[in-house]
């Protein structure tokens, strides 16, 4: 059994792989640890495993850097099959546009360590924008896995989906394989289609089976936001998806006589946003990009409810 792993899901990834790449390589004061880095490929098209094969040519030996096809297409389980096969007491995951500080390996695996009841641990997560936000981006940054949080550590809030996302989270294999069902409920991402809730899912079953989830301020990483997302159809894909989520991840925790009343909830709270948002922003949604996301987020929300007797996955 290794320390740590450093898990990259992918998909399509082979020209961003080496940046990312090149910073889990110049990780420092790791040389106490013992550690290692996978790459799942999720079905890509492209030359991925070519990528990883010059790159394991010249990659330290003191690191061994290896390398799975993942066939089923979806974020949930390209990160399933990383649990399957990581070494390590603790799995780091790192998209294809997340760029870990240098410490970031360090300062992980030391917060896991002083905190042996963390389930998952995330930290700060920094936008590097490809073009300008729009005005008042930060409302919705969230959405897009940009989260700086301050300078002290604190549990987060399953009870409220008040949870980190995916993008850098590190994982107590423990704790997933105790608490994750095998097969996921919510999907995630698949190919060029969007999905959202599969970041929330592992963390809610987690946070059931009593494990806490932290914020660990010193790990910092940078997220690559390429100029396509921040235009109107994709941003509002996204807020559908993460809108249409909502009631599927209450539905996790709650007891059985509480499930009629958060479905309630659900309908009658996103229900007033919407009425109290319209009368805010009237004449705005059409032409102010952040009040017409949040308003597709809330329809979403107010319609979630409706997905728990369709029988389907959460998806796009």
């Amino acid at each position: 059994m290794l320390d740590f792993t450093v898990a990259i899901p992918t998909y399509n990834g082979a020209e961003r792989l080496p940046q990312v790449l090149e910073k889990v390589r110049s990780q420092i004061q790791t040389e106490s640890l013992k550690w290692e880095v996978i790459v799942i490929d999720n079905n890509s098209s492209d030359n991925t495993e070519e990528i990883i094969e010059n790159y394991q040519e010249t990659w330290p030996r003191s690191i061994p850097l290896r390398y799975w096809f993942e066939k089923k297409q979806g974020l949930a389980f390209a990160r399933q099959r990383a649990i399957q096969e990581a070494r390590g007491t603790y799995v780091a995951f790192l998209d294809d546009d997340n760029l870990p500080n240098s410490d970031w390996v360090k300062s992980a695996h030391s917060f896991a360590e002083q905190h042996p009841h963390a389930g998952a641990i995330s930290g700060q997560i920094h936008a590097q924008f490809e073009v300008e936000p729009p005005a008042d981006f930060k409302r919705i940054q969230a959405f897009l896995a940009i989260r700086e949080h301050g300078s002290q550590p604190f549990l987060f809030k399953p009870q409220d989906l008040r949870l980190p996302p995916g993008a850098g989270l590190v994982i107590r294999k423990q704790a997933w394989i105790e608490s994750v069902p095998k097969n996921p409920g919510v999907i995630g991402n698949t190919g060029q289609s969007l999905a959202r809730g599969d970041d929330y899912e592992p963390l809610l079953y987690m946070h059931k089976e009593g494990w806490e989830i932290w914020y660990n301020p010193d790990m910092h990483l940078d997220h690559v936001i390429p100029h396509w997302r921040l235009e109107k159809d994709y941003l509002f894909s996204l807020a559908r998806c993460c809108g249409l989520a909502t009631c599927k991840l209450l539905m996790i925790n709650a007891k059985p006589w509480q499930k009629p009343w958060l479905i309630t909830r659900t309908i009658l709270g996103n229900s007033h946003r919407i009425v109290r948002h319209l009368w805010k922003y009237k004449g705005q949604l059409k032409t102010d990009l952040i009040p017409a996301f949040e308003y597709q987020f809330y329809w979403a929300s107010l319609n979630s409810p409706f997905l728990l007797f369709s029988g389907s996955k959460t998806k796009s």
